[in-house]
Parts: structure tokens; sequence; C-alpha cells
């Protein structure tokens, strides 16, 4: 090897780039964090937040951007600006030379949850300050106006974890009973999965656990020749017959 002298130009000439590139690798990493080059000017959102606290967003960043341009912890960021009350999810990029472009999605309130909680379009379950907080457009039928201004939330109510399948549900039953010029403002789903909603009009519906659109489509069909004609108020509808169903709670209606 050592009589070989092609060979041994070969790895001093390997050994030579290899040393090159480490001291400009090396050069430019320390340039890199140099706290006065390539500084953060600027960070920008997509969009206007909607329901997130703007404040709180600027505060957040004011906090976790920390270094230049290449050395600020994105990441980091990312993870503080999701904990923010009504935020889903985060992303951001670097715009070079000196600027973030962060954007948020919101989540979108759907319904709220068991008293205490907010469910959103994709059946996530979400805590954040809801007072009268209008639902996002998604092609289903909403609850009436709500003090003239906005429209109420409707209540889902069901065990942790069951709030995709209520959401799911919500959208299906909400479709059905449109026909009727209604809309479901609560719905429950019991610990034995059986299925009860309430109409705008205050009538309750008992669904069970099987079959429930089949028997919702049964009662719409047969709701205006039936109970929309009578002069009394129903109150409860019990829809677990193969083939009618019972009604209690009747009032006159004044």
């Amino acid at each position: 090897m050592w009589d070989n002298a092609p060979l041994l130009r070969s790895i001093a000439n390997a050994l030579f780039v290899f040393s090159v590139c480490a001291v400009l690798y090396g050069a430019a990493y320390y340039a890199a964090h140099l706290p006065g080059l390539f500084p953060l000017r600027s960070v920008r959102l997509s969009a206007a937040p909607q329901r997130v606290d703007a404040a709180e967003v600027l505060q957040v960043v004011r906090n976790e951007v920390h270094g230049n341009f290449f050395t600020v912890d994105i990441e980091r960021l990312r993870q503080s600006l999701e904990k923010l009350p009504w935020v889903r999810n985060v992303s951001i990029r670097r715009e070079f030379p000196q600027r973030l472009a962060v954007r948020l999605e919101e989540h979108q309130a759907l319904a709220r949850w068991n008293n205490n909680a907010l469910v959103n379009r994709q059946g996530e379950v979400f805590v954040a300050k809801s007072e009268r907080v209008m639902p996002e457009a998604s092609g289903t039928p909403r609850p009436p106006l709500y003090g003239g201004i906005e429209q109420a939330l409707p209540r889902f109510t069901g065990q942790d974890g069951a709030a995709a399948d209520v959401a799911q549900h919500y959208a299906q039953f909400s479709q059905q009973v449109a026909a009727l010029d209604l809309q479901v403002t609560q719905l429950a789903l019991s610990p034995r999965h059986a299925w009860q909603l309430r109409l705008s009009n205050g009538m309750v519906l008992e669904l069970g656990r099987e079959d429930m659109q089949q028997r919702l489509a049964r009662f719409v069909e047969v709701y205006p020749y039936s109970l929309a004609a009578i002069q009394s108020k129903v109150k409860f509808v019990d829809l677990r017959y193969r083939n009618g169903f019972a009604v209690s709670g009747l009032t006159k209606q004044s």
C-alpha cells in the first residue's frame, strides 16, 4: 500500500476534501448561530384568528421565539400554541430571511359535550370558553336563533370516547328531521347505547339501540298526518315499536 503512489494520492485528496467540507460546515454552523446574524423580524399569521385570543398568541410568541432564523425552536413554539383554547392544529414554516409564517387551525364547535366541554366537527372533545358560540356552517340544520342574534349549540351527552359517534349520528338525524322543519337540539347516547333526541319543538324521541334511522324515518313519514295534526302538544314519543310508536305527556295547546 505504501508503495502505491496513486492510491496514496487518492486518499490524501479525499482527506483534504473532507477537511475542507468540515471546516466550511463548522464555519456555516457558527455563523448561523450568531445572535446578530439572520435575526427574526416578524411572525406572520396566515389569517386573523376568529376565536383564539390574539393577545394570547402574541404572548406565546414572545415567550417562545428565541435565537435567529435558523436556531428558533419551531417545534416548541408549535406545541405551546396548540395549548391555547380553541387551537386545534398549528403549522409553522420559515420564510427566508427573517420571518416565520404561522397557520392556526381553530376548532369549529358543533355542540356542547356533557355540559362541561365542546365537541368539534371532527368529533373531537375540547375545552374552551363557549358563551354564546355561533356554530359553524356545516350543511346540517341548526337550532333556532338564540336571543335573536346567535344560534344555540345543540347538547350532546355520552360516555368518554363516544363523541365522534354522537357527532356522526347527529348529522344523520338532523338531515332526517329537516324534512319536518325541525332541528335536533339535544342528543344523548346512554351507557347501554340507546339513543334519545330532543327536537326544537320540545318533543323527545326515544330511538333505542337498533334500527334508529329506520325508526326515525317512519316517524318523519307519518308525523305530518298524525301528531302534527292533533290539537295537543306531545312531550315524549317512544319509537321502539315494530309497527308504530307510543306518545305520552299530551297537553292542550293554548
